[in-house]
């Protein structure tokens, strides 16, 4: 009987990459699922980062709400771990419990240049009193010092996004946070930075603010561009994404300048692309929904915005996204608001994916 070598070969790469958990997945194409379901006590899992781990395997951090799902709802910051590249995840386990008289919520992983493992989260107790923490790890997230808060010397209601941390070339961390009084029926936000040059031991914050009209500037973002300023992103209520340049590592800000990009009332995430050097931004490109979800590449630092691409078209709204690059493919997560309940998506592409037509 005459054996046929080449079907052989094939069903062996087929088998081999069932036996590694591959099932169905390709290298090369997009993957995404529901990685965080919401349940009926579980309505809301929502603003998460993800980091890679030095074993090659990804940490994920989310905020669980439990009851009513609302931003001072009861809410925790869980995790969960991938070891094949995002596709599996485990069962969620206590990355910080709630020491907020509210919640704590809206994770930050950073992965700092002493290699330690920093998270960073709101701890919430009323709606004039919301600092930011952080703690760190040297073991990989398997145990944590005691969180302390960054900066607590203006009182205040301080919102820090999800996956918005970062440290520039010169060591020092910015955390960019938008800032009110109190969030009642009538506020106005101001971004500034919170920043550490001793590894998060001591916080001083910038000179001074951005403002803008209508609800002010809110729920800001923040890149190291290769000329060495930081672009900031910000949330606005006037129709487009706005941003502001510091020359000092955040120390000033600039007055703030409208983009071209069009964006309902919520917030914007950019990230530069190690692979290309370009850089990433991720918004709801509309001027009232937030709905679709869209990317964008800028190659002249933020200047102009090119191949325009969808990420989600609905039937849901989506926002709040993290981004984390991990061999040679963009992880995304973000929420999926779909008949009342907010489930945590995630989304793996290739670099190339953005560029492609």
């Amino acid at each position: 009987m005459k054996v046929d070598v080449s079907f052989i070969l094939v069903l062996f790469f087929s088998l081999s990459l069932l036996a590694k958990g591959g099932g169905n997945f390709v290298k090369d194409e997009p993957y995404e699922l529901i990685v965080c379901p919401a349940s009926e006590g579980n309505p809301r899992n929502s603003e998460a980062d993800v980091l890679p781990l030095k074993d090659g395997a990804l940490l994920l951090a989310y905020t669980m709400f439990e009851g009513s799902g609302e931003d001072e709802g009861k809410a925790k910051i869980m995790g969960k771990i991938s070891s094949d590249g995002g596709r599996h995840w485990s069962e969620p386990f206590l990355l910080q419990e709630n020491i907020g008289n509210l919640n704590v919520m809206s994770a930050s992983l950073l992965r700092l240049k002493n290699g330690r493992i920093a998270l960073f989260f709101l701890k919430k107790d009323s709606l004039s009193n919301c600092y930011v923490y952080m703690k760190t790890s040297s073991d990989e997230g398997k145990t944590w010092n005691k969180p302390l808060p960054c900066y607590i010397e203006e009182p205040g209601y301080y919102i820090l996004n999800n996956a918005r941390v970062l440290q520039l070339s010169s060591g020092r961390i910015v955390v960019p946070v938008a800032y009110t009084k109190d969030v009642g029926k009538r506020y106005h936000f101001v971004s500034f930075c919170l920043y550490s040059d001793d590894e998060g031991r001591t916080w001083r914050r910038s000179r001074n603010v951005v403002d803008l009209d209508g609800m002010g500037a809110d729920e800001p973002g923040v890149v190291e561009l290769k000329d060495g300023r930081l672009l900031m992103i910000i949330r606005t209520n006037l129709g487009r994404i706005y941003r502001a340049f510091s020359n000092d590592g955040g120390g000033t800000w600039e007055p703030a300048e409208p983009t071209f990009l069009v964006s309902p009332s919520a917030p914007a995430t950019i990230a530069r692309i190690p692979k290309t050097g370009d850089l990433l931004i991720i918004w709801n490109n509309s001027a009232d929904k937030r709905v679709p979800l869209t990317s964008a590449i800028s190659k002249d630092e933020g200047e102009s915005w090119i191949n325009l691409k969808n990420l989600e078209t609905g039937p849901g709204t989506y926002a709040y996204t993290s981004i984390t690059f991990f061999n040679d493919r963009a992880i995304l997560t973000y929420y999926e608001m779909l008949n009342g309940r907010i489930s945590l998506k995630l989304k793996s592409l290739p670099i190339s994916w953005f560029y492609d037509p």
